[in-house]
C-alpha cells in the first residue's frame, strides 16, 4: 500500500490479496471506485506474476468494487495485439467477468482520462503540497545509461514509473 497523500492509496498486488489490504484499509474489503490504469500489458499475480494476463486488473477491480460502484479504466486496450500470450487477447478479445461487473451494476468509464475536467484543481493541489503525484505512483528517475534496465524492470512488472532523465536536470 502506498499512501498518495489525497484520499486515496495504491494497492501492491506483489503483497498479497488487494481484498485483505483494501480491509486492512478500510476495515471491509470493498472500495467505491477503483482505477485500472495498468491495461492489457497486466500480468497474473503471486507465483503467476511472471506471465501476461491482459484481464486481470480489470476483473480484480470489479471483485473490489461494491455494486453500484465506479470503475476509472485509463488503462490502455488495443484492438489487437500481436504479441499477445494467446489468441483471443492477440485479437483484443480478453476473458473479463462482465457477469460480475453487471450483477453489481458497475459502471465503467473507459478511454483517456478527462484531464479538462480537474486538471486544474489537480494543479492547485499539487502547487499546495496536498497531493504527491511522484510519490502516488512510484516515480523513479533514471539517467539515460539506466534507461535498458528500466526498460526490464518495467516488463518485469516492477510497480514504478520511470522518468529519464538524460541530463541530470531533476533534483533528487
Amino acid at each position: 500500500m502506498r499512501r498518495a497523500g489525497f484520499g486515496c492509496e495504491t494497492i501492491d498486488v506483489s503483497k498479497g490479496n488487494p481484498r485483505d489490504q483494501i480491509e486492512q484499509i478500510l476495515g471491509v474489503p470493498e472500495v467505491d471506485a477503483a482505477v485500472d490504469a495498468v491495461g492489457f500489458e497486466a500480468r497474473g499475480h503471486g507465483d503467476d506474476a511472471t506471465h501476461e494476463r491482459p484481464a486481470t486488473v480489470l476483473n480484480t477491480i470489479m471483485d473490489v468494487t461494491r455494486a453500484a460502484g465506479k470503475l476509472g479504466i485509463p488503462g490502455l486496450y488495443v484492438t489487437g495485439d500481436p504479441g499477445a500470450a494467446d489468441e483471443a487477447a492477440q485479437q483484443g478479445s480478453l476473458s473479463i467477468r462482465i457477469g460480475l461487473g453487471w450483477a453489481k451494476s458497475h459502471s465503467f468509464t473507459t478511454g483517456q482520462c478527462p484531464v479538462m475536467r480537474y486538471h486544474q484543481g489537480l494543479m492547485k493541489m499539487i502547487l499546495s503540497d496536498r497531493a504527491q503525484i511522484a510519490k502516488a505512483v512510484n516515480a523513479t528517475v533514471i539517467t539515460l545509461d539506466e534507461a535498458p534496465k528500466g526498460y526490464e524492470d518495467f516488463d518485469s512488472g516492477a510497480a514504478k514509473k520511470f522518468v529519464l532523465d538524460p541530463h541530470g536536470m531533476i533534483a533528487a
